[in-house]
């Protein structure tokens, strides 16, 4: 069974990250970072981070989710953690080491505008480039999972569980080539300790005999100064970043308004200047064409002038030879 997408609050990290309208959480008195935190939900990645901060809770997690109740977590490294080496290009909330070296990514999303599968495969590649060794056996290459916790259903199948695997088409057959995606969300239903455990992430507080160290967990971050003062600094660390990344998205939006400004305006430049010149090159031409135009039509009227004096001085000149034509026709025929 599925139900309907749960309330959401203001989206407090993408605020955050877009360093928008966010005071200050030193600035805060106790008991107002106290409201602040009040209001986050474990699907909501920040307070995730704080959360799976901590061995024991992302032991706890895991075990539900991989059905594995002797699964051991060794290590977990979150985003914000000193030790995450993968900077900010990938967004790993928590990126856990089990007791056999398997390295499995736990990540929480809500909102549904993105190619989730494509996310996870990034996510999987990077981190199987990173913790692999240069000139290693392909079969030692490190085995990685990838449990994706969404606020919606990603496939909407109405399954609370989705395990994608690579399939020979063909045949049906399973090829395990080291990596495992998981997908469960919190609004589907199927009656199952997951469901139970994804409907804690939606909730402002959780007090559930099966997850003890969840329940807990979310105790001390919600309720103890300490806990709260956790999330309030790690909120201020989103805060920060956020200014950085705005600081460097404005610098860039205005170099290229700038670019795009300085091309329409030497469009517009280019144009006036072309005009100019085309009138230059224009009245160059005119002139050079008019001259040739004047001594073409000056040739010709010369010519007939020319002409015209020839014929005059012809007939003027030879007038005795007109006669002479003139006395010998009349004296033929006077003959």
């Amino acid at each position: 069974m599925c139900f309907p997408f749960c309330y959401n609050f203001v989206t407090e990290n993408s605020q955050m990250r877009a360093g928008k309208e966010m005071v200050s959480t030193k600035e805060l008195s106790l008991k107002e970072k106290f409201e602040r935190v009040r209001q986050f939900r474990p699907i909501n990645d920040v307070f995730f981070e704080a959360l799976a901060d901590s061995t024991e809770f992302c032991q706890e997690m895991l075990r539900v989710l991989l059905e594995d109740p002797g699964l051991i977590v060794e290590d977990v490294v979150v985003q914000s953690s000193r030790r995450n080496l993968y900077g900010r290009s990938v967004r790993l909330d928590a990126l856990c080491t089990l007791g056999d070296g398997v390295k499995c990514n736990i990540e929480v999303q809500r909102s549904p505008g993105d190619d989730h599968a494509r996310r996870v495969r990034f996510n999987a590649s990077s981190i199987t480039v990173k913790e692999s060794q240069t000139g290693e056996a392909f079969k030692d290459v490190v085995e990685v999972y990838v449990i994706y916790i969404s606020e919606f259903d990603v496939f909407k199948k109405g399954k609370t569980i989705y395990h994608v695997d690579n399939v020979i088409r063909e045949t049906g057959d399973v090829v395990e080539d080291g990596l495992h995606r998981i997908f469960v969300n919190t609004v589907c239903d199927d009656g199952t300790d997951i469901a139970a455990l994804m409907s804690c992430f939606t909730k402002e507080m959780v007090d559930n005999p099966k997850f003890p160290v969840f329940s807990r967990r979310m105790a001390e971050l919600k309720t103890e100064e300490r806990g709260i003062n956790i999330v309030c600094e790690l909120m201020e660390q989103y805060i920060e970043e956020g200014r950085k990344e705005g600081r460097k998205e404005g610098r860039e939006e205005g170099r290229r308004e700038g670019r795009e400004k300085g091309r329409e305006e030497g469009r517009k430049e280019g144009r006036e200047e072309g005009r100019r010149e085309g009138r230059e090159k224009g009245r160059e031409e005119g002139r050079r064409e008019g001259r040739e135009k004047g001594r073409e039509e000056g040739r010709k009227e010369g010519r007939g002038e020319g002409w015209m004096v020839g014929v005059v001085v012809g007939v003027g000149g030879g007038g005795a030879w007109g006669g002479h034509r003139g006395g010998c026709m009349c004296g033929a025929r006077g003959g």
